[in-house]
């Protein structure tokens, strides 16, 4: 069995990044036993990758192209140096500065080459997930396709209850998935335990991916958008979209949060 070594210098690549980008998996993943917590951190950061491109305020077009390249490395990470070079020329505005590093020719190549090294068996369950995880960005995107964002008062907002839960798989449940087949390989679980497992996987993603999107939605309506869908927004007379009930009574001290991003993996 192919057996992964990373050298300190990818070690400390992965520890760097995963801080600049993460807050709760940055504490998690290294607590997992080796070398799990390598495909991990790499299966996030890969993930966040597709997330940047998302994130991107660049038009549908440009990040069509991008995704496009997203899947020519994700099966092939050997061409990370040539697309790499050519991201490193792109502007990516609505990214952080470290969001941005990350997919360039200085800060994105190792991630890359890391991701190479996995053994075929892990790395099979992360390209597949994330290949679903992109496809389903791209949806989003795509005008023509559900789950479909619409634009309501000036903010892009989920049509319906349905494109709702399909943007939440996508995001999340796929997720779901790629962590509890990994955790699967790793452990060699009993046929019995993966089949419970796998029952409740999805779930267990789009749930926390939802928590994230209440969290978020103060910031996100800052940037124009909303990942609630418009007929619960319709229900309650569009109130949150101006935040008008987004202020508790005084005496719960409470106001909406505006830390957390929506997009991306469960709780990040």
């Amino acid at each position: 069995m192919q057996k992964l070594e990373l050298t300190d210098a990818e070690k400390k690549y992965l520890h760097d990044t995963m801080n600049k980008v993460s807050r709760s998996f940055s504490i998690v993943v290294p607590s997992l036993e080796t070398p799990l917590n390598t495909y991990m951190a790499t299966a996030y950061l890969l993930g966040r990758v597709v997330d940047n491109i998302e994130d991107c305020t660049q038009p549908f077009a440009w990040k069509q192209q991008r995704f496009q390249e997203f899947h020519q490395l994700i099966e092939e990470p050997a061409s990370a140096p040539q697309i790499l070079a050519i991201w490193s020329q792109e502007s990516w505005p609505g990214l952080t500065h470290d969001e941005s590093e990350m997919m360039g020719e200085v800060r994105g190549l190792s991630l890359w080459e890391i991701y190479a090294q996995i053994p075929e068996r892990s790395r099979s369950i992360i390209r597949r997930w994330m290949s679903e995880m992109a496809d389903g960005m791209l949806r989003v995107e795509d005008p023509d396709q559900h789950p479909l964002l619409e634009i309501r008062d000036g903010v892009r907002v989920l049509a319906a209850e349905s494109d709702y839960n399909e943007y939440c798989f996508y995001v999340a449940g796929t997720v779901g998935h790629l962590t509890t087949e990994l955790v699967v390989v790793h452990y060699g679980l009993a046929e019995d335990v993966t089949t419970r497992l796998v029952a409740t996987c999805e779930a267990c993603g789009r749930g926390l991916q939802k928590t994230n999107i209440v969290k978020g939605f103060a910031e996100d309506l800052g940037r124009g958008i909303s990942y609630l869908p418009y007929t619960w927004h319709r229900e309650a007379d569009f109130a949150p979209l101006s935040l008008e009930r987004c202020m508790m009574p005084p005496s719960m001290s409470w106001r909406c949060p505006t830390t957390q991003p929506a997009i991306g993996w469960p709780v990040s």
